[in-house]
């Protein structure tokens, strides 16, 4: 996977159809990001570079309740091969 603006846009798709929300915000997250999942937000350290970002959402996005059926071809594509390059990395 190619560590580009459109990439993250696809990753961040995954989560905008399954009605998450991400933010952008400065703070001290230890981990680079805080996922409150009552209210379904996802927060990323603003600070993070674009490779961060993607990484940090493909590392989050097993941890959320994703459902692939309701997503669009091309974002539960995208969904297919984070989770291929997560198993792949364990």
């Amino acid at each position: 996977m190619k560590y580009t603006q459109n990439t993250l846009e696809k990753v961040e798709r995954i989560l905008l159809e399954n009605d998450y929300i991400i933010r952008y915000e400065r703070g001290s997250f230890q981990s680079g990001y805080c996922i409150l999942e009552a209210k379904k937000v996802v927060v990323l350290n603003k600070f993070l570079p674009v490779e961060g970002r993607i990484n940090t959402l493909l590392d989050i996005i097993p941890q959320l309740n994703i459902n692939p059926d309701t997503l669009s071809n091309e974002s539960r594509k995208t969904y297919e091969d984070a989770m291929t390059m997560k198993r792949d990395a364990e």
